[in-house]
């Protein structure tokens, strides 16, 4: 299987919620689950039923987990420079309307558009990997075609 290419704070992330499903989350279910058998026939017990499935996410979501970071290829920005990679913080201005925007180049797991956490897989990551500062890209999106200029390039 292909590495998941993600940073040091997506990794942790992941980790943290990995073990707080095993260590907070599970047990917490169990006695849940042992406290609704006490309450005898399981056919009508509507506290059981949820509660088993509530187990069956969280077990579905610790392998979910454990796989994405066996599989997880940990890349510091940190430690890259140059152009547009994996990790890259671009500021980029809209050359239609002038506004300017700031994205971090993420792991698919770690995305989030609302708090500038770019989708390595998305069309504008695409569109901006291998380019650098003074650049224009030009971005096909389903709303149409965009053009950004990459006003600078960090690695934080």
């Amino acid at each position: 299987m292909d590495k998941i290419p993600m940073t040091p704070k997506g990794f942790k992330a992941l980790d943290d919620e990995l073990k707080n499903l095993k260590v907070v989350e599970r047990p917490a279910i169990i006695k849940a689950i042992a406290e609704a058998r006490e309450h005898g026939d399981l056919s009508e017990n509507a506290e059981y039923h949820s509660a088993k499935e509530k187990q069956s996410f969280i077990e579905g979501r610790i392998k979910e987990l454990e796989g994405m970071i066996g599989l997880a290829q940990v890349i510091d920005p940190k430690t890259l420079s140059g152009a547009v990679k994996f990790g890259a913080t671009v500021k980029l201005v809209d050359e239609d309307t002038e506004e300017e925007k700031t994205f971090q180049i993420v792991g698919e797991q770690e995305a989030d558009i609302q708090n500038g956490l770019l989708n390595i897989s998305s069309p504008l990551a695409r569109a901006l990997i291998g380019k650098d500062e003074g650049d224009s890209v030009e971005v096909r999106t389903p709303g149409g075609t965009k053009d950004y200029e990459i006003l600078e390039v960090t690695y934080i």
